[in-house]
């Protein structure tokens, strides 16, 4: 997810943390020597503070990189960012470092925002890095979790989805560069450091679990299963052995000698470090069934309706509260049911509820993969199509086209039953790592062929590759904005591409798969409804996976794994409906007030160049846009 573009829309921002715009540069003339001398000063003086400001920016993203090495290794970046020898290292995720690190955003913070105001382009950098330094402290009032780099303050270090334990070792076998011997030396002390690495991960928990912060039952027992999935393979067979395996015979002027030795090396590693320290992982969590909570949601953890509280506001990006949201999503649920009655009906399908009809139509064999190798292939091949066909077609609708590749791969049989249906990561800085669009193919029934289309154009193109690899590739914008997450603004996007690609013709001759996508859409309603039941109205795990399953016709093998997803990601689920309800807003306002003047190519511009923001000040930027276009003379 990351990108290219040329800031269009620069002189026309607001100054952040004011209602008022920015004013009109003063006109220097040569007769007033006087307001020049001022102006030259000025000019220096904004100099300065921008100087200073790019100082505290550049801490910001080192801040982070330097702490979790292995997102760095993503993103390939240089050591000036992440560290000396950072890709030999995993990070440190005990409760000091933890503390230390939340410590140093919030110090960035006040650095920040003590610097003179900004305008213009500098103003939303400086309200954006605010916020991105706020967003990484975490809440001032919850030591628990850790500091995801996408999730921000993620509250169970231990889960069944992400963490270290799940994202450091896909990291590395996915990213980590292996084209020399010194990249092979450092991938090996890497896996030489993984018991330091968990025994960090193990003390977090223990000072979490003396808080009485304590997941779920059913999530502590979804991270046994994954964590022994993970040391399941022989380690021979084991990802992080056959990856390096792979890659050895690439490097050049390597003996036959020292591969054997690099590789016994490496089986060395994975047996006693990585082995043996998720092994005592895994006795830590069955020790930690006895005291694990019974209750699904959020609001069972101390503070708990006061930690979704901020959630909400955090991840769905809103001051809506979680009442209100719950109601929106059951308005929403309703608009949804009746146009897919509509289609279904027009289809021939006009028997029994929306959601069984849809479940029925799950079930037929016309709709579905071949359960096989041959099948979940074909799956591919169908994805990769629906890219190439459609992408050419986007130059209608956007001035700009990410410089940056996208590559179909499914997930991991150690991941397939914990991990979403679909799943979007970005490329690497350089380009040497493609965007990767994936999918899970642990059950045929989850992916039949009427969804597929709708799936691609949120996680590819237009959706998180095209809007992420846009914000990556924007390097005149602070690194740490290139690579920020805004939960609203990226998915309200990816589902706003749905619709985008509705608009665009993409289903005029393929119902079934509007039928996928109005389905695609009913089920982030549901999130709203199920996300909010969960935590705030203290929905059973049950009562969510039924109503996934009843209203959203959702299959049970993705009910199971989404509702327990919502379990220990509160709040992110709210982003996907509240962002594109957002968007579509803001475009309707556009339409009304340009008229004629209304180009959907820069309205995508005025959303994408810039880069990820939080929704009220992607509201700002749009309206300034609207403003400064409707000033202009008709051509």
């Amino acid at each position: 997810m990351r990108y290219i573009a040329v800031l269009l829309f620069i002189t026309f921002l607001v100054a952040c943390g004011s209602d008022e715009p920015v004013s009109e540069p003063q006109q220097i003339t040569q007769d007033n020597e006087n307001t020049k001398g001022s102006s030259t000063t000025d000019q220096q003086d904004q100099k300065t503070v921008q100087q200073s400001l790019s100082v505290l920016y550049e801490q910001s993203v080192k801040n982070l990189l330097t702490a979790r090495p292995t997102y760095a290794t993503v993103l390939g970046v240089d050591e000036n960012l992440a560290g000396e020898e950072f890709q030999s290292k995993l990070g440190d995720y005990s409760p000091t470092a933890e503390q230390q690190l939340r410590k140093r955003f919030r110090d960035l913070l006040k650095h920040i925002e003590t610097q003179a105001s900004e305008s213009g382009q500098a103003a939303e950098n400086k309200a954006v890095m605010q916020h991105l330094n706020r967003y990484y402290a975490g809440s001032g009032d919850f030591s628990i979790g850790y500091i995801d780099p996408w999730m921000g303050l993620s509250p169970f270090i231990v889960n069944q989805i992400n963490g270290p334990l799940i994202d450091v070792p896909n990291r590395i076998v996915t990213n980590q560069s292996l084209q020399s011997e010194a990249d092979v030396l450092t991938y090996i002390a890497r896996l030489e450091a993984f018991d330091g690495m968990v025994q960090s991960v193990v003390s977090k928990l223990d000072a979490d679990v003396q808080k009485n912060w304590i997941p779920p039952k059913v999530i502590v027992e979804q991270a046994i299963k994954g964590l022994e999935s993970f040391v399941e393979p022989p380690v021979k067979a084991h990802p992080l052995y056959t990856r390096l395996q792979k890659e050895l015979p690439k490097v050049v002027d390597l003996s036959d000698e020292l591969t054997k030795d690099l590789l016994a090396q490496a089986e060395q590693a994975i047996e006693q470090n990585v082995y043996g320290s998720y092994r005592l992982m895994i006795q830590l969590q069955h020790q930690l069934l006895t005291k694990a909570r019974p209750e699904a949601g959020i609001w069972a953890q101390p503070d708990g309706a006061a930690y979704y509280r901020q959630a909400v506001k955090t991840l769905g990006d809103t001051d809506l509260s979680p009442e209100d949201i719950h109601q929106l999503g059951l308005d929403e649920v309703k608009r949804i049911n009746d146009e897919l009655d509509s289609l279904l009906r027009s289809q021939g399908y006009d028997q029994e509820s929306v959601a069984a009809r849809i479940i029925d139509i799950n079930q037929d064999p016309d709709f579905l993969y071949e359960d096989s190798d041959t099948g979940r292939l074909n799956v591919i091949a169908d994805l990769n199509r629906y890219i190439d066909e459609f992408t050419p077609k986007l130059a209608e609708v956007f001035n700009q086209t990410p410089p940056y590749g996208i590559e179909v791969r499914k997930f991991p049989k150690a991941r397939e039953a914990s991990a979403p249906g679909g799943m979007y990561s970005s490329p690497s800085i350089d380009g040497s790592q493609p965007g990767i669009y994936w999918i899970n193919l642990r059950d045929i029934k989850a992916v039949p062929t009427f969804e597929m289309k709708t799936l691609t154009y949120h996680e590819a193109n237009p959706g998180h590759h095209w809007q992420i690899a846009t914000n990556l590739a924007q390097d005149d914008l602070p690194l740490l904005r290139r690579i920020a997450s805004f939960n609203a603004y990226s998915e309200g996007w990816a589902l706003y591409s749905e619709l985008l690609a509705k608009e665009m013709g993409q289903y005029d001759d393929d119902p079934m798969s509007d039928v996928g996508r109005l389905k695609a859409e009913l089920f982030r309603a549901v999130r709203l409804v199920v996300d909010t039941g969960l935590h705030h109205k203290k929905w059973t795990r049950q009562e969510a996976i039924d109503y996934m399953k009843n209203v959203g016709a959702v299959v049970e093998s993705d009910a199971v794994a989404e509702v327990e997803r919502y379990m220990v990601w509160p709040g992110q689920a709210l982003g996907y409906k509240l962002g594109m309800i957002e968007i579509l807003q803001l475009r309707a306002d556009a339409q009304k007030q340009l008229g004629d003047q209304f180009s959907l190519k820069d309205f995508h511009d005025w959303v994408l160049l810039g880069g990820a923001v939080p929704m009220a000040l992607l509201e700002q930027r749009v309206n300034q846009a609207i403003k400064k276009h409707s000033n202009k003379p008709t051509e």
